[in-house]
């Protein structure tokens, strides 16, 4: 079972288009805003040293929306192995009662600091997302 992470967000004023709801672009940033803070609360310090991580791709399904001063509850986790220096993340939003708002799956390549190469990302470095 993969490790999951979760944050709740609240939509504040910058956050809300013409449409008077979260803007597409702020959800885009609340999902990298959750793997980031994935990677610092659970990869060892080491591999944070020596590693980054770039968005390569995000697939996105708009489902549901909030509005100001509404909060959504995000959940990420690893999806599947990694493929040489590519990981899958998979990010879902509910509202409070549960209903899917956004749900995303991201490839994110890791790079190594000092080269700002790509990395092959060894079994080591995914182990603790695999845990609950």
């Amino acid at each position: 079972m993969p490790n999951r992470f979760t944050r709740t967000f609240t939509a504040a004023p910058e956050h809300i288009d013409e449409l008077g709801h979260v803007n597409n672009s702020v959800w885009v940033q609340w999902i990298q805003d959750m793997a980031t803070a994935h990677w610092e609360a659970v990869a060892a310090n080491a591999h944070q040293e020596q590693f980054f991580w770039v968005v390569i791709r995000h697939e996105i399904d708009y489902r549901g929306n909030i509005s100001e001063g509404e909060s959504a509850l995000g959940t990420t986790w690893i999806e599947g192995d990694p493929r040489g220096a590519k990981s899958v993340r998979r990010v879902e939003f509910t509202d409070p009662s549960g209903k899917a708002l956004v749900s995303a799956a991201t490839t994110w390549a890791m790079l190594d600091r000092e080269t700002g190469r790509l990395a092959r990302i060894r079994p080591e470095v995914l182990a603790p997302f695999a845990q609950d």
